[in-house]
């Protein structure tokens, strides 16, 4: 017994031994997996979020081409069949859903071009007085490469948009070249008119028939028509963003059909890492683990959310500097894919500063979320006036950035509205969901929405070109304070 006693221990503490290196072996690997799930799926989030918002302008761009050209026939709400002006033939009102953030101080008319098939020839006609005008024209990135219009001082005439393919087509006498990188094309077309003048609507309104486009095999015929189906189909098809690893397969389809810039490279290169580019489809992709594709499945889910997230931090950073406005310098964005995300999300199309400059209201100057359950004071000092050459324009949105409804029918106040001056000249205007009692401050009340919370949006349409530097990074004009009424 007591001879093996010892050789019976030895062989326990041996075995022990053994199982517990074995226990914490398994246990170093199942940390080792772990901890390697974790990072493929911290890292399939951050990568899919970044590619949400690199793509999100392509397939903002993608769906709203496919809702607005669903119908056969125009229908005077800016919808209607590619390669012709559709337009908006009345300004919103809050029933209208048609655009996010509509202006009343344009009538507009969009145009979605395939240059596939050959150059589009645009007339443009003469413009009278100084009206402003615009034919603004954005890429598949939102990226605006021309502008024609009153502030470039555009001659009335023939101009051809010529796609990637005929780059080397002759053009007739008298014909402009205008170059596009991508067969797709987006125009939006803004004119100005007096919202409270019915007879210069109908001017403009028989302004935008005046501009017409042809394809260049039909110029210079005059009065050709796009030939229009027995039974046009007048039904819109709704349309929505892909979600989940759909998202990032159609980013794929469509960075394939309209190949991203050389500058680009760098976050192709980036997201690549996840399968996301032209071409590729990541939701078939055999050498993405599981966790990257929840990583990226939940970066979809949450992308939207961030890109707010994104919006109110560079409200926060423009908050001092503004006024108490976040103020944007658009329709430009070189790799600032960041900044074009947030626009494509908030304001799909918005103009270069050029052309427009926009500030958002969406706190008072103290800090506190605009609401509607509150009033609030804007004071225009005598001789304020915002430096521009064409006009200028405050806005009430709804959280959703639709018109808000209200008893007396007024949703913007502008450089044409009959205000009420103070004793030295200057100017209040009342915001709150309820009409001031005094009638002088009625009249300049603009109705803000009951209990709900809203935003104010200033524009400011050609401003004065050396002013435009001081306005965007705010060391020049601001937007006056939104002061809560005591």
């Amino acid at each position: 017994m007591h001879q093996h006693t010892p050789r019976r221990l030895r062989r326990l503490v041996t075995a022990t031994t053994l199982a517990l290196a074995t226990l914490g072996a398994a246990s170093t690997l199942a940390g080792t997996a772990s901890a390697d799930a974790t990072s493929d799926y911290d890292r399939g989030y951050a990568l899919g979020l970044e590619a949400y918002k690199y793509g999100l302008p392509l397939l903002e761009v993608d769906k709203t081409q496919r809702l607005q050209t669903s119908v056969d026939i125009s229908n005077g709400h800016g919808y209607g069949p590619e390669n012709q002006f559709n337009a908006f033939r009345d300004f919103s009102d809050p029933a209208d859903h048609w655009v996010v953030s509509p202006n009343l101080d344009t009538l507009y008319a969009t145009a979605w071009l395939d240059l596939s098939d050959g150059p589009i020839v645009i007339t443009i006609p003469k413009v009278k007085g100084d009206r402003y005008w615009s034919l603004q024209m954005l890429d598949p990135y939102t990226e605006t490469f021309g502008n024609p219009g009153s502030v470039q001082g555009t001659e009335p005439g023939a101009y051809a948009l010529v796609g990637p393919g005929d780059a080397a087509t002759v053009l007739p006498k008298k014909v402009t070249r205008i170059r596009s990188a991508y067969d797709r094309v987006l125009i939006i077309e803004r004119i100005y008119a007096d919202n409270g003048d019915p007879k210069d609507i109908e001017k403009v309104r028989d302004l935008q028939d005046k501009f017409t486009m042809v394809p260049l095999s039909a110029y210079p015929r005059k009065n050709w028509q796009p030939p229009v189906p027995a039974d046009p189909d007048t039904t819109i098809d709704q349309q929505s963003l892909p979600t989940g690893m759909a998202y990032f397969d159609r980013l794929g389809e469509l960075l394939a059909e309209f190949p991203p810039p050389a500058a680009d490279q760098a976050e192709i290169d980036r997201i690549g890492a996840i399968g996301v580019g032209p071409g590729r489809t990541p939701s078939t992709d055999p050498t993405l683990s599981p966790e990257t594709v929840a990583g990226m499945t939940a970066a979809v889910a949450d992308a939207r959310g961030r890109i707010a997230a994104d919006t109110q931090a560079l409200h926060a950073t423009s908050f001092p500097t503004h006024n108490g406005y976040l103020t944007l310098a658009a329709g430009t964005y070189g790799t600032n894919y960041q900044l074009r995300a947030m626009v494509a999300q908030i304001g799909l199309g918005a103009q270069t500063p050029d052309q427009a400059i926009y500030s958002l209201g969406f706190a008072d100057r103290l800090g506190a979320p605009l609401s509607g359950n509150k009033r609030y004071v804007i004071h225009l000092p005598a001789g304020w006036a915002p430096p521009v050459d064409a006009f200028w324009s405050v806005t009430m949105y709804d959280a959703a950035q639709y018109l808000v409804e209200n008893e007396i029918d007024r949703y913007v106040i502008n450089d044409r509205s009959d205000l009420q001056r103070n004793a030295d000249g200057s100017i209040d205007l009342y915001v709150q969901s309820t009409p001031p009692s005094d009638p002088a401050q009625a009249q300049n009340w603009l109705p803000a929405p009951a209990g709900s919370s809203f935003r104010l949006g200033w524009r400011l349409y050609a401003p004065t070109p050396d002013r435009i530097a001081g306005i965007v990074d705010g060391t020049g004009w601001n937007p006056p304070a939104i002061m809560p009424a005591s």
